[in-house]
C-alpha cells in the first residue's frame, strides 16, 4: 500500500481503522430502470459533493440495458462520464463500481484506465468485476463459465503493462510480442478493486488487488469477512462497501429495512456507520436510488450533519 500512498484518490480515501464517505452516480432518486441523469444537474452536485468534503464519487458499469434485471446502471459510458467528471472537479477520488473487465479486452481497459488517472491527476479507483446481467456474455460472444478466469487475466496483464515497457505477454486473449501500452500511469500503476468474490479465494484477491468492494450485509458478517480479508493481505488493506440510504427529514426516524440499504433519520445513520468503521470498513459510498427527497436536499444534510464525524482523509 505504500505504493498509493501519493495517489491523490486512494490516500483521500482509504486509512487503517478509519471510515470515509462517498457518493454512487446518479446523483438523484428515480422510480424504473431509468435516471434523467442531467448532465447540467450532475455536475452541479458533484461540485457540491466535493466542496461539502465527500472523500469519493463513483459510477457503475453496465455493458447492456437488460430489460429483465431492472436499474439500467450508470447510463453513460463510465470511462467517458468520469473524465467529464474530472473536468469538471478538482480534489474528490473518481472510482468505478465496478468495470466488467471479463466483457473487455485487457489491453484496451489498461489504456483507458491509465488515460483517465493521468487525466484526473491521479484521482481514479479502479473497481473491477465480473458481470451479473446474463445476456451480457452472448451478445459479447464470452463464455459465462469462463469469467473467473477472464478476470484473473485481466487483471494480471493490466498491471504488467502500467508497469512495464515492451513487455511479453501471452494469454488467452493477448499476444503482445511488439508495441507497448502508453501513456503509463504515474505511479506505473493504478489501485485496483476486486468486486464480491468475482469468481476468486479471498487469498488471490488479497494478493492480486489493492483492495475490495463489497455489498452491504449485517455488521458481525462484515466484521468477519474483513478479519478474514485482513489475514490475508497480510497487513491493511481497504475494503469498502455500498448501501443505499432513503434518508428522512426527521432525524430521529428509526430504521426501516428496503432494497439494499434502508429508511432513517441521520442520527441512525450515524450510529450504522460508526458500526462498520468498528468493523473495519474504510469508505461507505451512499445510493440515493431510492430516496424521496431531492438530492441536493440529502446530499447538503449528510454534509452537515454526517460527514463531520467520518471526515476525509487529508495529508
Amino acid at each position: 500500500m505504500e505504493n498509493f500512498q501519493s495517489h491523490h484518490g486512494f490516500s483521500r480515501t482509504f486509512k487503517e481503522n478509519k471510515l470515509t464517505l462517498g457518493l454512487i452516480f446518479p446523483l438523484e432518486a428515480y422510480l424504473g430502470s431509468f435516471p434523467t441523469m442531467d448532465l447540467d444537474a450532475q455536475m452541479k452536485l458533484a461540485k457540491k459533493v466535493e466542496e461539502l468534503g465527500f472523500a469519493a464519487l463513483f459510477v457503475r458499469d453496465s455493458p447492456l440495458y437488460d430489460p429483465n434485471f431492472g436499474d439500467v446502471g450508470g447510463l453513460y459510458d463510465p470511462w467517458m462520464f468520469l473524465t467529464y467528471v474530472a473536468a469538471h472537479t478538482d480534489k474528490i477520488a473518481l472510482g468505478t463500481s465496478s468495470i466488467v473487465t471479463t466483457l473487455r479486452h485487457p489491453l484496451h481497459t489498461a489504456k483507458s484506465a491509465a488515460s483517465l488517472d493521468i487525466m484526473s491527476f491521479q484521482r481514479f479507483l479502479f473497481g473491477a468485476a465480473t458481470g451479473d446481467r446474463p445476456i451480457e456474455f452472448p451478445a459479447f460472444k464470452v463464455n459465462h463459465n469462463e469469467k473467473a478466469a477472464l478476470f484473473r487475466e485481466s487483471i494480471k496483464v493490466m498491471k504488467k503493462v502500467w508497469k512495464e515497457s515492451f513487455p511479453q505477454i501471452q494469454t488467452e486473449s493477448v499476444d503482445l510480442t511488439q508495441g507497448d501500452i502508453v501513456p503509463k500511469p504515474g505511479l506505473s500503476d493504478i489501485p485496483v478493486f476486486g468486486t464480491g468474490y468475482s469468481g476468486q479465494s479471498i487469498e488471490w484477491l488479497a494478493q492480486h488487488t489493492d483492495g475490495w468492494l463489497f455489498y452491504a450485509q449485517e455488521v458481525k458478517g462484515q466484521r468477519e469477512l474483513i478479519k478474514k480479508w485482513q489475514e490475508a493481505a497480510g497487513g491493511f488493506k481497504p475494503f469498502a462497501q455500498a448501501v443505499s440510504i432513503d434518508l428522512s427529514e426527521r432525524p430521529n426516524e428509526a430504521p426501516k429495512p428496503m432494497s439494499t440499504g434502508f429508511r432513517s433519520g441521520h442520527k441512525f445513520l450515524i450510529d450504522y456507520l460508526y458500526a462498520y468503521q468498528g468493523a473495519g470498513v474504510n469508505h461507505m459510498m451512499f445510493s440515493l436510488k431510492y430516496g424521496r427527497r431531492p438530492a441536493e436536499e440529502v446530499i447538503q444534510e449528510l454534509g452537515e450533519y454526517v460527514l463531520p464525524h467520518f471526515p476525509t482523509i487529508t495529508m
